[in-house]
């Protein structure tokens, strides 16, 4: 068979399900390539993250579409024999990192997020091994894996491995807080960059208030916490928690709020709030209220 791929988000970060769906059909003798302007194909995967990305139409010939991904609305699993492969890397050469997950869903149920509806509650998922290859670093997509005994036994696993990893998805205060024990873990752990934490709502603020000393004081630098922060129609809610966030020397990061089921526009002051915080130069140095875009 001749297989075609459309990365719909475009190739800014690698597609996982893309990956593991070429090393599947490669195994199988199959051709695969993303797809070329009027080229002929028997099937075509395309694969969205992202509801806003839009759909943009491509031109080409195929037996069959097949597309998925939470930009989709789509919520169903790869087959476990192409779920559990180990990805083809080569799809995407500029990458160097493995990608993956050792746990899937999340025991949180926040109103603003997909992984309940789409995944579950959390559990075990995959061995580093099963997606490291040879590789030495790893950026790992769990949604909260501080919260899974084994997700915390792979830590351990990769901090022998010598592994430098990237959590991209936010590591939870408040396990953090509730076992001390979970800092210590991680304060052995080799960061590709940042150890990342996330202040989605003021519930948020007491736990971090909690988490961050406990954080410096095994060691892990102010430099190297990186925390999310969703910006909600209430701009101010949320600029009330990103200089909490200054205030403890963390790096805040901004992302407007989008709805996941509906169309739901950016306000002015969302986009406002979301550059002035996340271009550094500014957010050091000019007062939020005398910002100008």
């Amino acid at each position: 068979m001749k297989i075609g791929l459309i990365d719909v988000d475009g190739h800014h970060y690698p597609n996982l399900v893309l990956m593991k769906l070429t090393k599947w059909h490669r195994i199988r003798g199959d051709t695969v390539e993303f797809v070329q302007p009027l080229g002929a194909y028997d099937r075509v995967y395309k694969s969205k993250v992202f509801t806003y990305t839009p759909d943009i139409p491509f031109l080409f010939n195929a037996d069959e579409v097949v597309t998925g991904g939470t930009g989709y609305h789509d919520f169903s699993n790869l087959l476990p024999e192409i779920e559990h492969i180990e990805p083809d890397y080569s799809l995407y050469p500029s990458f160097s990192s493995a990608y993956g997950f050792l746990t899937r869903g999340c025991p949180n149920c926040c109103s603003w997020c997909v992984v309940p509806r789409k995944e579950g509650k959390i559990r075990a998922h995959a061995d580093i091994t099963e997606f490291l290859s040879d590789r030495k670093e790893a950026v790992l997509l769990d949604n909260n894996v501080l919260a899974s005994p084994f997700g915390l036994s792979q830590i351990e696993k990769i901090i022998k491995l010598k592994v430098k990893i990237d959590f991209n998805q936010g590591l939870d205060c408040r396990q953090m807080v509730k076992n001390p024990d979970i800092v210590k873990l991680l304060s052995k752990v080799r960061w590709i960059k940042f150890i990342r934490i996330a202040c989605d709502s003021s519930e948020m603020m007491p736990w971090i208030a909690k988490a961050v000393p406990l954080m410096l004081e095994n060691g892990i630098k102010p430099y190297r916490i990186f925390c999310y922060v969703l910006v909600n129609k209430d701009v101010e809610e949320a600029y009330q928690r990103i200089m909490f966030l200054r205030k403890l020397s963390v790096i805040p990061f901004a992302q407007p709020f989008r709805n996941f089921s509906e169309t739901c526009e950016i306000t002015p002051e969302q986009r406002k709030l979301a550059l002035w915080v996340n271009y550094k130069p500014f957010f050091y140095s000019i007062p939020f209220k005398d910002f100008k875009l």
